[in-house]
C-alpha cells in the first residue's frame, strides 16, 4: 500500500482521511436532481447563495400555493457530523420534500461547507450566512430576487430547523441571530432540532461506553482544535441561566430517541432552556421509545411497520408544531 494513502484519520461511518489529504466520505451522499416529486407534487430547485465560499442551497415550494399566498419559511440544516451528507442527496431531498408537503412551508435547505476540508465555525458562518440570506429575499425586490421567497417567503414566520449536526447548527445559528438580529423585521417563529448532537466533558448515562476522549478526538479534528469539548458551540448547557436569554426564537421543539446516545442531553438542553432566561412562549420535548439516533433514515422505517409509524408519528410532531396545531401533543413520548 502506498504510505500515503494511510489513514489518517477514520471518522467512521462518515468519512475517513488518508495521508495523502483524500477524503473518503460515506456513499450515503448520493445525489438526487432537483425538480418535481412524483409522490408530493414538491417542486425543489437549486440556488447559489455564495459563488466564492460555494454556499448554496436547495429550495422546495408545496405544490398548488396561490400567487400571493405567504407560507411559512423552514431553513434547515442536514446532519453527518460536520464531515458528510448534503442537502443535495437523495435522502435528505425525500425528507425535506416529505415535510414540505405535509407543513406547507417553503424550504431552503442549506448546502455548506464539510469538514475537515473547512473545519468548524465554516459551517457555522454558511448557516449564518443562509439564514440572512433567506430573510432578506424574502423581502428583496429586483433582478437578483428568488422568486419563490420574495412571492412566498412569510419573514415573520422564520423555522431553523436540523437534525443531528445539523440540530446543532440550528442552536448555534439561532443563538447568533438573538445577539445580531435579522433585518426587515424577520422573525423566528421556531426552532426544531431533531436528535441534536450535543457533547461535552462530563459524560452522561445515555452516552454509555462512548469515551469522553473519543468524543474529544472527534471534535477537535471538526473544529480542528480551535475548540474544547466544553466550548458553548459544542456544548451549550455550560451556558449560565441569564446566556439563553438571547436565544431567538419564540418556540423549540427538541426530538429524541430512547435508544440515543445523545439522548440525555437533548432532555438536559430542553430542561435548561425551560429553567433559564429566554423569554420564549414553549420548549417541547418529544422522545421516540425504543429507536436509536435518526431511526427514521433507516431501512426498517420504510419497511418495518411499527418503526414506520414510529417515524410518521415523529413527522406529525415536527408538522404540528410548524402548523401550531396541538402542540401540547408534543409533550408526550411515543409508546408505539
Amino acid at each position: 500500500m502506498d504510505p500515503d494513502e494511510g489513514i489518517e484519520f477514520d471518522l467512521s461511518p462518515f468519512a475517513i482521511v488518508y495521508k495523502s489529504g483524500r477524503v473518503q466520505r460515506s456513499g450515503l451522499t448520493s445525489r438526487k436532481s432537483a425538480g418535481t416529486d412524483a409522490t408530493t407534487g414538491v417542486t425543489s430547485k437549486d440556488v447559489v447563495i455564495d459563488a466564492g465560499t460555494g454556499l448554496a442551497a436547495r429550495l422546495f415550494l408545496p405544490t398548488s400555493v396561490p400567487e400571493s399566498q405567504k407560507l411559512a419559511v423552514l431553513v434547515y440544516f442536514h446532519g453527518g457530523a460536520y464531515v458528510a451528507e448534503s442537502a443535495f442527496s437523495a435522502r435528505y431531498t425525500s425528507y425535506v420534500n416529505a415535510l414540505v408537503a405535509a407543513a406547507r412551508v417553503v424550504a431552503v435547505s442549506v448546502e455548506y461547507r464539510l469538514a475537515p476540508e473547512h473545519p468548524l465555525p465554516a459551517a457555522y458562518d454558511d448557516a449564518w450566512a443562509a439564514l440572512r440570506w433567506t430573510a432578506t429575499s424574502c423581502v428583496s425586490a429586483g433582478p437578483e430576487t428568488e422568486p419563490w421567497l420574495a412571492d412566498h417567503g412569510d419573514l415573520t414566520r422564520i423555522f431553523v430547523a436540523g437534525n443531528s449536526s445539523g440540530g446543532n447548527m440550528a442552536h448555534n445559528v439561532v443563538m447568533r441571530a438573538g445577539k445580531e438580529g435579522l433585518r426587515g423585521g424577520a422573525r423566528i417563529e421556531g426552532m426544531l432540532l431533531l436528535h441534536p448532537l450535543f457533547l461535552g466533558k462530563a459524560p452522561v448515562p445515555s452516552e454509555g461506553t462512548e469515551s469522553t476522549e473519543t468524543a474529544e478526538r472527534n471534535w477537535r479534528f471538526v473544529c480542528a482544535g480551535k475548540y474544547g469539548l466544553d466550548h458553548p458551540f459544542s456544548n451549550p448547557l455550560v451556558m449560565p441561566p441569564e446566556k439563553w436569554s438571547v436565544l431567538g426564537c419564540r418556540r423549540a421543539l427538541v426530538t429524541a430517541a430512547e435508544l440515543d446516545l445523545a439522548r440525555d442531553r437533548a432532555r438536559m438542553y430542553v430542561e435548561a432552556l425551560r429553567a433559564s432566561a429566554w423569554d420564549g412562549e414553549e420548549a417541547v420535548l418529544y422522545e421516540t421509545e425504543g429507536e436509536e439516533h435518526m431511526y427514521y433514515f433507516s431501512k426498517d422505517a420504510r419497511s418495518n411497520s411499527v418503526v414506520a409509524e414510529k417515524a410518521a408519528k415523529e413527522m406529525a410532531i415536527v408538522v404540528s408544531f410548524i402548523k401550531l396545531t396541538n402542540p401540547s401533543d408534543c409533550n408526550i413520548r411515543s409508546t408505539l
